[in-house]
C-alpha cells in the first residue's frame, strides 16, 4: 500500500535532522544560512535537539539521532522533516525504526545521498512516499539561496497534489567546490548543461526507486531491501567513487538480478572529480553491466551530487522516455495528498 504525505504549505513547520555526518557541527555559517532560506521562502524550521550534535564520525550517538527523528515525526506541529546533509552511517537507525507509527502518521521526509538508506527502509516497511531531493545545507545554505531550478522542483513534488509532469532539464549546472564556512562567500560558477544522454533507447513505465548506489547497496541481504519489480530505477553517487568503484556497484546489481526485474535505468549526473574519460567512459562500464537485457538506460540527468538537482519521490509512477536523441524522465502522480 503506497502511504502519500500531506503536503506542504507556506508558513508550515519543517523539522531538521542531522542523522548522518556532523557536518552541521563543523560548519555552522552554512548551516545558520540553510535555516534563513527556509525561512525566506516562507517555512518555519524546528531543528531537533541534537541537529548540531557530533559523536565520532557522526552527527551524535545512534540514539540520539533516533530519538531527535522520532521526535520530529511525532510532533503535529511539524509537517516535513529536511536532512541537514548526507555522510555515513544512517543505517544505524534502521532496526529501532517505529515504522508501525511512522505507517500511521505518513509525513515528508526530505534529503539525498546516505539518507538513501532511510529513504529505502521506510519505503519498503512501511509504504510511504519519501522525497530524494535537496538538503538544508549543501543546497538551501548556499550563498545567495537555493537555486531556483532545485527549489522549484522540490515544491512541485511536495507543494502540490497532483502530478509533477516533466523533469526538464537545468540550463546550467555547477560542480565547483568552495570550502564550507572558508570559502563560499560568492556564488559558484555555472557552465551549461547540455542535458541528459540516451545509451539505450526505449520506453519504461513504473515506479520510481531512487537513491544513492552504494547506500541502497548496504540493504542488499537485509530485511529493508526494496522490491524492485517493475521499477525504474534513478540512481546516484559522489565525488568520492572513481570509475572501478561506479563498475563495481553496477555489476554487484547484475549478480544480483536487479537488471533481470526493472523496467529502466536511469543515472544521475556525475560529478567530474569522479574521472569517466575517453580510456574508461561510462557508457562501456554501464552498457557491459546491463547486456542482455533490453530496458532503456539514460544518463546525465540533474540530481546527485552537483547542482542544481530535480526531486525524485520514492513509489510514485514515473515514464522514461529514452528516444535516440534525448531522453525525457514524467512523473505521472502526486506524490502528496
Amino acid at each position: 500500500m503506497l502511504r502519500k504525505p500531506v503536503r506542504l504549505c507556506p508558513g508550515d513547520t519543517v523539522g531538521v535532522v542531522s542523522l548522518s555526518a556532523p557536518v552541521a557541527a563543523e560548519c555552522p555559517r552554512r548551516y545558520r544560512r540553510g535555516l534563513e532560506e527556509l525561512k525566506r521562502i516562507g517555512f518555519r524550521p524546528r531543528p531537533a535537539p541534537h541537529v548540531t550534535a557530533r559523536h565520532g564520525h557522526t552527527a551524535g550517538t545512534p540514539e540520539q539521532r533516533l530519538g531527535d527523528l522520532h521526535d520530529l515525526w511525532r510532533d503535529p506541529d511539524v509537517t516535513a522533516i529536511i536532512n541537514t546533509i548526507g555522510g555515513y552511517n544512517s543505517h544505524h537507525l534502521l532496526e529501532d525504526l517505529d515504522y508501525e507509527y511512522i505507517a500511521r502518521h505518513p509525513k515528508l521526509f526530505i534529503g539525498y545521498s546516505d539518507i538513501t538508506a532511510l529513504h529505502v527502509a521506510l519505503h519498503a516497511r512501511t509504504g510511504l512516499v519519501t522525497v530524494l531531493g535537496p538538503a538544508l545545507m549543501p543546497q538551501f545554505g548556499e550563498y545567495g539561496g537555493v537555486h531556483p531550478y532545485t527549489w522549484e522542483h522540490l515544491r512541485r513534488v511536495t507543494m502540490q497534489a497532483e502530478p509533477p509532469g516533466e523533469l526538464t532539464p537545468s540550463p546550467e549546472w555547477t560542480a565547483e567546490h568552495l570550502r564550507w564556512d572558508v570559502e563560499d562567500d560568492r556564488p559558484r560558477r555555472y557552465v551549461p548543461n547540455p542535458g541528459p544522454r540516451t545509451l539505450r533507447p526505449g520506453q519504461a513505465e513504473g515506479p520510481i526507486l531512487a537513491g544513492n548506489a552504494g547506500t541502497l547497496l548496504l540493504l542488499a541481504g537485509t530485511p529493508w531491501w526494496p522490491r524492485v519489480d517493475g521499477v525504474i530505477l534513478c540512481l546516484e553517487e559522489d565525488e568520492s567513487e572513481h570509475p572501478g568503484t561506479i563498475d563495481r556497484m553496477l555489476t554487484q546489481l547484475r549478480h544480483m538480478g536487479v537488471f533481470s526485474r526493472i523496467a529502466g535505468l536511469v543515472l544521475g549526473r556525475f560529478h567530474p572529480r569522479v574521472g569517466f574519460s575517453e580510456d574508461d567512459p561510462l557508457e562501456e562500464i554501464v552498457l557491459r553491466a546491463v547486456r542482455g537485457y533490453d530496458f532503456p538506460v539514460a544518463v546525465d540527468f540533474d540530481f546527485g551530487h552537483t547542482d542544481p538537482m530535480f526531486t525524485l519521490p520514492l513509489g510514485v509512477r514515473a515514464r522514461l522516455e529514452a528516444a535516440p536523441t534525448k531522453p525525457r524522465l514524467f512523473i505521472l502522480e502526486a506524490a502528496v495528498i
